[in-house]
């Protein structure tokens, strides 16, 4: 290998973490984008809940097909390019593109039927992009770095998050949708360098018309059987505690998506504030919040244990959301608001990190990414439920009874969690590859 090579995933571990903060930025871009700033914008217009209530649908679906996505990038790939980067790659200029269609919607206020049509397209872009990103991580990865890499990684999320809603927000109010839309997809755009520059394996080409081979380990990895692929998967999620890690993602993700779609609601409609200062409240959130999650969400997790740690994060959103239900009378008071925002997103995203870091490690080499994306499609789907809550729940009930419900899902997700036994999850996957199966023996561990 040439010295002025830069170094491939598999041969530096700063780069590989570099390689997904780069990925998750990206991801964050476009997910504050269509997932808080667009919404708060709609709220600002005078959309109503149900209308909002549609774009965030439009935004959650695409997600629900990363589960299909996911086995074919396990069936199918590139090998001289690595197992999953000519996906990442792909994903990344798909999204890219996306954004500059969106961007073209004409009217998007008069034309809401469109502007989710290419809100779709773009969150399906982005749902691509992040399952291979998920399953290039999953491949990567060792063991004892899953903790740290989803810290990094959420902590990159909400940064990006956050540039995109102060950045993408200031820019919607004062020059409009489509400059907006443009200046993120310029952004996204060029997070895809990174992919581009970075190998997986040190032989591998750096692009199709240059010189490299696939590596041994890759055409090791790379599973070629539909029916392999196919049985794996019902194999390891026959087991108790797979079903659990699936329920708990769909829980907590719709949970989330519930209460962080009504929140500019919320603000725009009972406080009177802006969608410019809710964008900015949540933007300041995510920077101080992604930060800290860098720098030691996934450390806090690795020393004191993920459902201990999680279970903690979770009482604590609890807490402070009673908090807010039981204050009405600082519900017009912009400072209390700012501040239970800033604290919400701090706990939400060290939570996310847990969970996550749940999920990655309880899952198999043999079929890592189609069973992870697995895991973040139930996310997905609760994500999607959660939206279809927020127009009956709004329309039928006041506003501290529509946040309880946030409270009782994450209960439900709370006590999802302490059902499930990691360790005992994870002793059986072992067993599984070791004796290199696909289907497990008849009666273990379901």
């Amino acid at each position: 290998m040439s010295k002025s090579r830069i170094p491939a995933l598999a041969e530096n571990t700063n780069l590989r973490y570099a390689n997904f903060i780069a990925l998750y930025f990206a991801e964050g871009l476009h997910m504050g984008m269509l997932f808080v700033g667009i919404p708060a914008w709609l709220a600002m217009q005078g959309k109503t809940p149900t209308e909002i209530g549609a774009f965030a649908i439009a935004c959650s679906l695409p997600w629900t097909f990363k589960f299909v996505a996911a086995p074919l990038m396990d069936r199918y790939a590139y090998l001289p390019m690595g197992r999953k980067r000519p996906w990442v790659i792909g994903a990344q200029l798909g999204l890219t593109a996306s954004f500059l269609a969106l961007s073209l919607v004409p009217d998007p206020l008069s034309n809401l039927d469109l502007l989710n049509i290419a809100a779709f397209l773009a969150s399906f872009c982005g749902a691509l992009q992040d399952a291979a990103t998920d399953g290039m991580a999953v491949d990567v990865l060792e063991d004892h770095q899953q903790a740290r890499a989803n810290g990094f990684m959420g902590g990159a999320r909400m940064i990006g998050s956050s540039l995109a809603l102060a950045v993408g927000s200031w820019i919607l109010n004062v020059h409009g949708f489509t400059t907006s839309i443009l200046v993120i997809s310029a952004m996204i755009g060029l997070m895809t360098i990174v992919p581009i520059l970075l190998r997986e394996q040190p032989e591998e080409k750096l692009l199709p018309w240059t010189a490299g081979n696939a590596s041994m380990k890759t055409r090791t990895m790379q599973v070629t059987d539909w029916s392999t692929i196919l049985k794996s998967l019902y194999s390891l999620f026959r087991l108790r505690d797979s079903i659990l890690v699936a329920a708990l993602m769909f829980v907590s993700m719709g949970a989330y998506n519930y209460f962080e779609t009504l929140l500019p609601l919320f603000a725009v409609k009972i406080t009177g504030l802006t969608n410019t200062w809710y964008s900015q409240a949540f933007a300041t959130a995510d920077l101080t919040g992604g930060i800290a999650g860098l720098l030691i969400g996934g450390y806090l997790i690795e020393k004191f244990g993920k459902k201990r740690m999680v279970g903690l994060y979770f009482f604590l959103i609890m807490l402070i959301t009673s908090v807010l239900i039981l204050s009405k009378n600082l519900w017009a008071n912009s400072t209390f608001l700012y501040g239970f925002i800033i604290a919400y997103r701090w706990l939400n995203a060290f939570a996310k990190i847990g969970v996550y870091a749940i999920a990655m490690q309880c899952c198999s080499k043999k079929v890592s990414a189609s069973q992870f994306t697995f895991y973040m499609t139930l996310g997905s789907l609760g994500s999607m439920a959660g939206a279809t809550l927020i127009g009956p729940m709004k329309e039928n009930f006041s506003w501290d009874i529509t946040f309880f419900l946030f409270i009782i899902l994450l209960t439900l997700g709370w006590l999802i969690m302490y059902f499930i036994d990691v360790q005992r999850l994870t002793s059986k996957i072992a067993t599984f590859e070791e004796l290199d199966e696909s289907i497990l023996p008849s009666g273990v561990g379901v």
